[in-house]
């Protein structure tokens, strides 16, 4: 598996790419000007229906399909148009992401990866601070500068040795540290930290929230989570104006690097808003990016970006509806659930069962207004109460008519009961799953909700067979941006220490793949324009190094994006070489 990399953009935009070969092949157009390119000589599968259907040959021409079907009547209809042969490659749709936070791409760069392997160094409490520590002394951080890392991953450490207060104000008695929490749902916090947001002994923990004491006092101890995170994370470094493009090519570059030509950004907040809006402006963007506003932002961002404008792209940026989160992250321990964890809170709660971000009543009122709107609803629930607690929600707002498609995606939906599911496809809502837990953090939920409720996340074949159409997602920055792992942890269901997890839930490679093209682009509503390789759609298109319907399952997790298309124009190329 591959780590996370990054990458400035530099030229690969405005820039044209030289290639290593004299020969036409995928690596030696840049962009389908003229007579558009013929493409043919791979596998081309269109993700055309239940079942998988392959095209010979793939005409592009100003900026879409011009034609899907065979070599000789595209030879005939592409007369002049360049022509590529993919040597034997994959090219279908490029994949759409179905929920990730995309703002908080921009900043990465500028952030310390302590992700636990095989994706970082952050093994134990150690190689975190000495990993941080040389980013510090390698960039030169001067005293009283925030320094800011992501991927700590607290259900992986030995022994139950976590990552406190204590060991960051030793290692960095100048900086304020905050290190996030893998679940994005928080972070753990140094003293400095905690001085510059103001959290001491006498800050009380909202309802909803988290705030570890050291034991035996009142002293927050580091970890700070959900609802007491949110002012934190609402007032984290943004870029300045200046830094503003720049930021944004290099985040888009990671999509691009995934194949991925669409992005979403849940919980937008009106900050994060106004960075997207001036970045479209400058024309910067090179994928379409749909934000969903929190709903705590939401007036605000009603007031400065009116509904009527909500839903249609300017400059490859649209807003397209609605955000609420109602519970936490199953591995953070504060997703809430109607039976106790196993291992008690993340502070040492006894008889947890986590907690309801915001008060049931509360919720009702949020999705009645959204209802309202009749815009998208993305929900945040990953815990069986916190699902129920969405379903009795629904029920009350929607009383009139439970079964109108209102475009709602239960986002994670991971620990849903199949009673639940049921009631998915009776009111149709769209479960957005995260099948990547079941490699990544299935051994955890083993641990704290028992095997037989971990078999059970994200059970992709039930929604399949309940005629439901799932999407799957990477919740990035939470794991990072790699399709292929999406795939492979749907097909396979196989936790870190080998134990398949619930493999009656596994699905097809063409299945997983749906969940990554055409569904997406139905949870957007974008079916007539991208998701699946037919006449008039967008040419949003990846080519991989081998078919992921051909090749071992477990191989799934090897194979290679090497080109992405936004529009026929490649935005990314691994063979390819950039000059100026």
């Amino acid at each position: 598996m591959k780590k996370i990399k990054f990458f400035l953009l530099g030229t690969i935009i405005t820039g044209f790419i030289s290639c290593k070969n004299s020969a036409k092949t995928y690596t030696d157009i840049t962009e389908a000007t003229g007579n558009g390119v013929l493409y043919f000589g791979g596998d081309i599968l269109t993700m055309e229906g239940t079942s998988p259907k392959y095209a010979e040959a793939v005409w592009v021409k100003d900026h879409t399909l011009a034609y899907v079907g065979t070599l000789s009547e595209a030879k005939k209809l592409a007369k002049g148009a360049q022509e590529v042969d993919l040597k034997g490659k994959t090219l279908m749709p490029s994949f759409i992401d179905p929920h990730s936070h995309y703002i908080n791409s921009l900043s990465l760069a500028n952030q310390v990866n302590v992700f636990p392997a095989p994706i970082g160094p952050g093994k134990d409490v150690p190689s975190i601070l000495q990993t941080m520590q040389k980013y510090r002394d390698d960039k030169k951080i001067p005293k009283g500068v925030i320094i800011q890392a992501y991927g700590y991953d607290d259900t992986v450490m030995p022994n139950g040795r976590l990552l406190n207060r204590d060991d960051l104000d030793q290692a960095f008695p100048d900086n304020p540290i905050i290190v996030g929490h893998i679940s994005m749902h928080g972070a753990v916090l140094n003293s400095l930290a905690l001085k510059q947001f103001n959290i001491t002994s006498d800050t009380k923990t909202p309802p909803g929230g988290v705030i570890v004491r050291k034991p035996g006092t009142q002293e927050p101890y580091g970890l700070i989570m959900e609802t007491a995170y949110l002012p934190i994370f609402a007032n984290l470094p943004k870029p300045t104006p200046s830094e503003e493009i720049e930021w944004s090519k290099q985040g888009q570059k990671l999509y691009a690097e995934a194949g991925i030509t669409t992005a979403h950004d849940g919980a937008t907040r009106i900050d994060d808003i106004d960075v997207m809006e001036r970045v479209a402006k400058a024309n910067a963007n090179m994928i379409d990016i749909i934000a969903y506003p929190f709903i705590t932002d939401l007036d605000a961002i009603l007031a400065k970006y009116p509904k009527e404008g909500w839903g249609k792209y300017n400059n490859r940026l649209k807003i397209g509806g609605v955000k609420i989160t109602i519970d936490g992250s199953p591995q953070g321990k504060t997703a809430s659930f109607t039976t106790p964890y196993l291992t008690g809170g993340p502070g040492g709660e006894k008889d947890w069962k986590g907690e309801l971000t915001f008060p049931e009543p509360m919720i009702h009122q949020m999705v009645k207004r959204v209802y309202a709107m009749n815009v998208p609803l993305n929900l945040h629930a990953n815990g069986d109460n916190a699902i129920d607690a969405f379903l009795r929600a629904h029920e009350d707002a929607a009383a009139g008519d439970l079964s109108k498609d209102r475009h709602v995606t239960v986002m994670h939906s991971q620990f849903i009961r199949k009673d639940q599911l049921e009631k998915y496809a009776k009111y149709k809502l769209t479960p957005s799953f995260y099948s990547l837990h079941t490699f990544y953090f299935a051994d955890a939920h083993i641990k704290n909700r028992g095997m037989a409720q971990a078999s059970y996340i994200s059970p992709m074949k039930d929604a399949f067979a309940l005629g439901l159409k799932p999407t799957n997602h990477t919740d990035f920055v939470v794991l990072p941006l790699d399709q292929m792992m999406v795939l492979w942890s749907a097909v396979n269901r196989i936790s870190r220490s080998g134990v398949e997890v619930g493999p009656d839930q596994r699905v097809s490679p063409y299945q997983g793949l749906q969940a990554m093209t055409i569904y997406p682009a139905i949870q957007y509503m974008e079916q007539d324009s991208k998701g699946s390789l037919e006449k008039g759609k967008l040419a949003d298109l990846v080519i991989l190094d081998q078919n992921p319907l051909k090749v071992e399952p477990l191989k799934i997790k090897d194979i290679k994006v090497l080109q992405t298309l936004k529009e026929g124009k490649v935005i990314y190329c691994k063979d390819c070489t950039t000059k100026s």
